[in-house]
Order: C-alpha cells, then sequence, then structure tokens
C-alpha cells in the first residue's frame, strides 16, 4: 500500500518562483559554495496508488547560474564546466521509480555539457496544500550526489597544501513546489 495520498495521482507542472534548483561543492577542501538556477521548468506524473509508475522531467537554463559571484558564474558557463553557449540547457529524463521506505527513487538521464549518464534522485514527499486561488499544491525535496568528473567537468586546480581547489562530489538539491494540471 502507498504512503501517498491518491489527491496526489496526476500531472503536477514545477512552480519555478517558489522552487529552487541548486548544488553544493566543497571548495578548496575546507569550505562549501553553494549556486542555484534562476531559470527551470519541469513536470511530474504521478501514481500514488503506484509510486513505481511515476515519472518526471526538468530542463535547467545553464546559464541562469547564480552562485553570488559574477566571475565564478562566468566560468561555470564556460567550456572549463558546462559549455554554456554550445549546451544551453541542462535536462534531466526519469526512467525508472522504486520505493524506499516513504521516499521515492527516481532513476534518468542527467545531461550536462552534452553528456549523459545515469542518476538516482531520493524525493521525499512534504505534502498537499491549495493556495488561495484554488491551486492545489505539492511540495518535495530532492537530493542526488554525483561525481563532476563523470560527465567531463574536469576543471580544477592543485592546492600548495594538497587536495585540489574543487572537489569532485557534487550534491544537487531539488526543493520543490508543484501546481496540480490534470
Amino acid at each position: 500500500m502507498s504512503a501517498f495520498p491518491a489527491e496526489l495521482t496526476g500531472t503536477w507542472k514545477i512552480d519555478a518562483n517558489h522552487s529552487t534548483v541548486g548544488f553544493a561543492v566543497k571548495h578548496a577542501m575546507v569550505s562549501t559554495t553553494r549556486g542555484h538556477f534562476a531559470s527551470f521548468s519541469g513536470q511530474a506524473v504521478i501514481d500514488a496508488a503506484n509510486p513505481e509508475a511515476s515519472s518526471a522531467t526538468l530542463e535547467i537554463d545553464a546559464t541562469s547560474i547564480q552562485t553570488g559571484n559574477d566571475q565564478r558564474d562566468g566560468h561555470l558557463r564556460s567550456a572549463d564546466f558546462w559549455d554554456a553557449e554550445n549546451n544551453p540547457k541542462i535536462t534531466f529524463v526519469s526512467t525508472s521509480a522504486k520505493l524506499d521506505g516513504d521516499d521515492l527513487v527516481l532513476t534518468g538521464d542527467l545531461t550536462i555539457k552534452g553528456v549523459t549518464k545515469p542518476v538516482d534522485i531520493k524525493w521525499e514527499f512534504n505534502g498537499l496544500a491549495t493556495d488561495p486561488y484554488g491551486t492545489s499544491k505539492a511540495g518535495f525535496d530532492g537530493t542526488a550526489t554525483i561525481s563532476r568528473g563523470d560527465w567531463g567537468l574536469s576543471w580544477n586546480a592543485a592546492l600548495e597544501t594538497g587536495g585540489f581547489l574543487i572537489a569532485d562530489k557534487v550534491k544537487l538539491t531539488l526543493e520543490i513546489e508543484a501546481d496540480k494540471q490534470a
């Protein structure tokens, strides 16, 4: 029996004004740098009775990166990282779903810089609400950890103290509010 309410069944569109698609990566081996994208869209088709039949897509405008530092944002857009001029979109398309306790793990194809690799995103369902305008809302938090080198994002610099400027592991964070479509 599913832990998800029947009202969750349907098509849901990301409300980008109330959602965050971001990442965190260790810098200089001593701190964490965070960033997010200002422009993205996506949807999920959810079957509450059979969550394994659910699916989702996400499309991110790679040029919309915001880390709080214009120079760093420009470097991330460059060919050293995701080459946004030639690869303006970062995409995720789910290929399967499975339950993990009360969470749903979506496996899918993540494409960055023209390279597509599988990734598992673990989703936590946060609940349902109806806003003052009558729109049904659902909340989800998604997390995944990827190796940026798997996507050819290998630019780095050695540190005098050992190690590298930018860690290979990147934590993806998706804090999603979605509007019910059907």
